[in-house]
């Protein structure tokens, strides 16, 4: 441990969380929750917006990048928050939303500062190309009658785009980075990355700066004024086109990148109770550099997407957890929680999140889903799943041991004691069972075995093994044999095994 703390993302584990919803009580409320987060494991809180905001978009219209939402509270209520996490070995970090400005913000409307966004005397056809929010907008271009010209808005036309070719965009962009770091932040999960480095007018692309050029030196900003800072990266493309946002070849610039095309197989496997998908999506996943890591989710704060999905696929996710089309959002995705998703099924549920914390992969909770949270679909798109968490709930399962909370802290505890699944080298194991998902992972000459039944039936299959597997759920212990150890599993159902080899 002592050699990787200084990469410390590499096992964490992070919980992402709104503060407004998860306290109703602001920062102050949110500091009172902190020994909920670290009873149950957590090393990193991953805090969504919550400066300033003309409210139009969850927190993601930002008026002040400086400051907090004064109904959240006070900056020096965030710094407390962020000492008490410490206090309790949890580091903060926090979303950098610089693709965008609200149209409230004061640059917007500053003659000096109008080349800070991008503009054009008429809509270009051949500048970025597809509209986000297709319910929405239906163009990405928004005139402005105070200026007479045409800004670009990669989301919503009340949120302008800053123009990060633009050295002074640039320079503010790491002041605010600075100034957050100062008041106690380890980093930044840094929204729409692709969207950030976009170049408006390919005529002139060639001549301006190489865009990743600006993640390296966002990167080494950070380095410089926090040796152990991260840089978390919303890099939503097939992991060919991935890769470039880690860098090219020796990771100077994001320290992670979600892992949104293994989520998607996941969840495609689940729907046909079949491990091939998941297989697939590993096997075809690049190595990270050597300093970088993936980051692994069940759901996240949006709505759970399945546009790298071919539709005949994203089809068969959505007739199995979604067949409504109140429960679907832009033809791509669902906005939906897990346990809606399963029907409450504690059996697939607790197996599902057996798996996020065996995948090789840094695993990242959207907060509520230790307890099972549920969505809300009479609240408007992507919001269905930010609902407010429930104490109550937290409350009634804290101590019981066959409570979904207590199967966290148990897969969080494992976790953190096997390096081997952060660390170790990965390969599916074959079980001669297509329903059965089995993987190892080894480092140090330790190993560490994983058995999932995606299947509502039993069944039984033989682990490729060469010693004792001592199981870290429940103690028992497996013997070996030529044709390998035997499991039985029942529907549903997990197993962790350190391979004992005395």
């Amino acid at each position: 441990m002592i050699r990787t703390s200084d990469v410390w993302w590499k096992n964490a584990v992070l919980y992402c969380l709104d503060v407004e919803t998860f306290s109703g009580e602001g920062f102050r409320g949110a500091t009172e929750r902190l020994d909920h987060l670290h009873a149950l494991g957590v090393t990193c809180v991953w805090l969504m917006p919550f400066y300033p905001t003309a409210e139009r978009d969850d927190g993601y219209d930002i008026t002040d990048f400086y400051s907090v939402d004064p109904r959240l509270g006070s900056l020096g209520d965030f710094v407390e928050f962020v000492r008490a996490a410490r206090d309790r070995g949890m580091r903060v970090i926090a979303d950098l939303v610089v693709n965008h400005t609200s149209d409230q913000h004061p640059w917007f409307h500053d003659p000096e500062k109008r080349d800070w966004y991008v503009w054009a005397d008429e809509p270009q056809s051949d500048g970025p190309q597809g509209i986000t929010f297709p319910d929405k907008e239906d163009s990405l271009w928004e005139y402005s009658e105070e200026v007479g010209k045409y800004y670009l808005h990669r989301f919503y036309k009340h949120q302008p785009d800053l123009n990060v070719t633009n050295p002074e965009v640039r320079d503010e962009i790491a002041r605010i980075m600075g100034f957050w770091m100062e008041l106690g932040l380890s980093g930044f999960r840094v929204d729409a990355v692709p969207f950030l480095l976009e170049q408006n007018d390919p005529m002139d692309a060639a001549a301006l700066p190489d865009p990743h050029d600006y993640l390296t030196d966002l990167r080494a900003f950070l380095n410089r004024r926090n040796g152990e800072g991260v840089l978390l990266g919303e890099v939503n493309l097939p992991y060919k086109d991935t890769m470039a946002f880690y860098g090219q070849g020796v990771g100077d610039e994001l320290t992670m990148c979600f892992d949104f095309v293994g989520m998607q197989a996941m969840f495609l496997s689940l729907a046909r109770r079949s491990s091939g998908p998941m297989v697939k999506a590993l096997q075809e996943r690049p190595e990270p550099p050597r300093d970088g890591h993936w980051a692994t989710f069940v759901r996240n704060h949006d709505e759970l997407t399945l546009d790298k999905l071919p539709t005949d696929e994203r089809q068969e996710v959505f007739d199995a957890f979604g067949p409504e089309k109140s429960m679907q959002l832009y033809g791509r995705g669902l906005r939906r929680r897990l346990p809606g998703m399963l029907d409450g099924d504690q059996r697939r549920i607790r197996m599902v999140y057996s798996l996020l914390f065996t995948l090789p992969g840094t695993p990242v909770l959207f907060y509520g889903e230790e307890i099972g949270l549920e969505e809300d679909l009479s609240l408007e798109g992507r919001m269905a799943v930010r609902v407010p968490m429930d104490w109550d709930a937290a409350g009634d399962q804290r101590h019981d041991p066959e409570s979904l909370l207590s199967w966290m802290r148990l897969m969080i505890a494992r976790y953190r004691e096997c390096p081997e699944l952060s660390w170790g080298t990965f390969q599916v194991l074959d079980t001669g069972e297509p329903c059965v998902f089995a993987h190892r992972a080894d480092c140090d000459g330790g190993s560490v075995i994983a058995v999932h039944n995606l299947a509502d039936r039993d069944v039984t299959v033989r682990v490729p093994a060469e010693g004792v597997l001592a199981d870290l759920l429940t103690g028992g212990r497996v013997k070996p044999a030529k044709i390998g150890a035997k499991v039985d599993l029942g529907p549903y159902d997990c197993r962790w095994y350190r391979l004992i080899t005395e």
